[in-house]
């Protein structure tokens, strides 16, 4: 019964078009369009609201949601560390999962990103080289450079689906495993990355990423192993 409410709602929402943070329907419009009672309105908005789909604003009204993929970020998260706890290779295979969606995707950047987002890419792996020489390379440096390295996709889905990859495997990584990483070889597999890609040689740049990436796996095994 709750999930065919919670149905009906994201139907209301499709039907009638509704952008996020457009409002919906009170409690009591829901009861009467749905015909069913205030508790099972309330139900079925919270578990919406879990998803991202809807937002309770509380006094306010609800809204449609911003739906983004904080929900699956959280799942990867919780699914990764509860694997971790049984033994099981959960970071590594979300580290794979990541490999093969950017591995693909770089064949088809080669030579083709904007003069502006190579401007950008320099200047982040010149951030990098400065954070390197004071001991090593932050967090959000490297993901500003992989969020503008695929930015010129111009998909919105697809860079909000990266995100989750690289926020769910960094939030992950940073509380169950220390990797140890050498700031030099990080510069340098991302310098790689960027004229791989400025020089439009596929081959190159899909050798570049794999690079990047066997060094994390070769990390994350040393240490698991320790």
């Amino acid at each position: 019964m709750a999930s065919d409410i919670q149905e009906r709602i994201k139907k209301l929402i499709i039907d009638q078009r509704l952008p996020s943070g457009a409002p919906l329907p009170t409690e009591t419009e829901l009861m009467e369009l749905l015909g069913v009672s205030r508790n099972s309105v309330r139900e079925a908005l919270k578990a919406l609201q879990a998803m991202g789909i809807v937002e309770i604003r509380h006094g306010f009204g609800t809204y449609v949601g911003p739906m983004s993929m904080a929900p699956m970020i959280e799942g990867l998260t919780f699914r990764t560390v509860a694997g971790h706890y049984r033994g099981e290779d959960s970071l590594l295979q979300l580290l794979e999962l990541r490999e093969a969606v950017e591995t693909g995707l770089i064949a088809r950047l080669a030579g083709r990103v904007s003069d502006a987002d190579l401007v950008e890419l320099e200047a982040l792996v010149a951030r990098m080289e400065e954070e390197a020489a004071n001991g090593a390379v932050r967090a959000d440096t490297d993901r500003a450079f992989h969020a503008a390295l695929y930015r010129g996709f111009d998909n919105l889905l697809l860079s909000e689906v990266l995100e989750a990859f690289w926020d769910a495997f960094h939030r992950v990584r940073t509380d169950l495993v220390d990797t140890h990483s050498d700031p030099r070889t990080t510069c340098r597999q991302h310098r790689e990355i960027l004229e791989a890609v400025r020089s439009g040689d596929v081959a190159r740049a899909e050798s570049a990423v794999r690079d990047h990436f066997t060094d994390i796996r070769k990390r994350l095994r040393r240490s698991s192993r320790a």
